[in-house]
């Protein structure tokens, strides 16, 4: 088949690192599926940007809250009843609740945990099914390089990003002999709206601690995510790439 052919699904697409997903899938062909929970005109405006990129593109915007059983059924069923078949799932819709361990209340830790690990879960199981029937598919979930590091203030972003390791390496060996491969990308400090409002110097401090000595951008990550999708990319399943500028060295 070819991309145009191929249907994929951005989960938290209207901004920062699945919007730019979107807009680069959107350019290599890709029709694309952008989830949104709650801004709608942040998604409106990636599709808006997907079919700059791509006029003969059909992007579809899908409101739903994936975090939830039904949300994720109705993205996935919406899709499904709109293509006929999805190809690339990339669980990348998140959320901070950043305060130190003492601090942090329960539900800041399950509303971390409820978005960014239970709702690729959700995602994941609903999305399973067609693409074993089709035997083909991508699944590509977004962690962090937190997840593999740890970070002060992170407890719970850590531990849902961390969590999404373990589940893509799970997946992976479940459902490899069905031609679907699942892979994690970990960015590392990536310019986006969760990091614009930091200081500039705690940007400056950051940048020092990284040895490409500067954040990288949405499209950086975006660019791995392409590298997953391809159909030339079949032999490669249970990986964790970090995108983090050589900070995992």
């Amino acid at each position: 088949m070819n991309n145009q052919e191929r249907i994929a699904i951005v989960t938290g697409g209207g901004r920062g690192i699945g919007r730019a997903t979107a807009i680069a899938l959107a350019k290599e062909g890709y029709q694309v599926v952008i989830n949104y929970a709650g801004n709608q005109a942040a998604a409106e405006e990636t599709k808006a940007l997907c079919l700059a990129a791509n006029p003969s593109a059909t992007p579809l915007v899908i409101g739903a809250d994936i975090s939830t059983e039904e949300g994720a059924t109705t993205l996935i069923n919406q899709t499904m009843e709109a293509f006929g078949r999805i190809d690339i799932l990339v669980n990348n819709a998140g959320i901070t609740r950043d305060t130190l361990l003492l601090r942090m209340k329960a539900e800041d830790f399950d509303a971390v945990i409820g978005t960014n690990l239970r709702g690729a879960f959700l995602c994941t199981k609903a999305v399973t099914k067609p693409m074993m029937k089709q035997r083909f598919g991508r699944i590509i979930n977004i962690s962090s390089v937190v997840g593999v590091h740890g970070n002060a203030g992170q407890a719970n972003y850590a531990a849902s990003k961390a969590g999404l390791i373990g589940f893509t390496k799970s997946v992976a060996k479940e459902l490899a002999t069905r031609g679907i491969t699942a892979n994690a990308i970990a960015p590392g400090w990536i310019g986006t709206d969760m990091t614009q409002d930091l200081s500039d110097a705690t940007k400056a401090s950051i940048a020092a601690q990284i040895p490409m000595n500067r954040m990288g951008a949405p499209e950086d990550v975006a660019n791995a995510v392409l590298f997953f999708a391809k159909e030339e990319s079949a032999y490669v399943t249970g990986q964790v790439l970090l995108v983090d500028g050589g900070m995992g060295m």
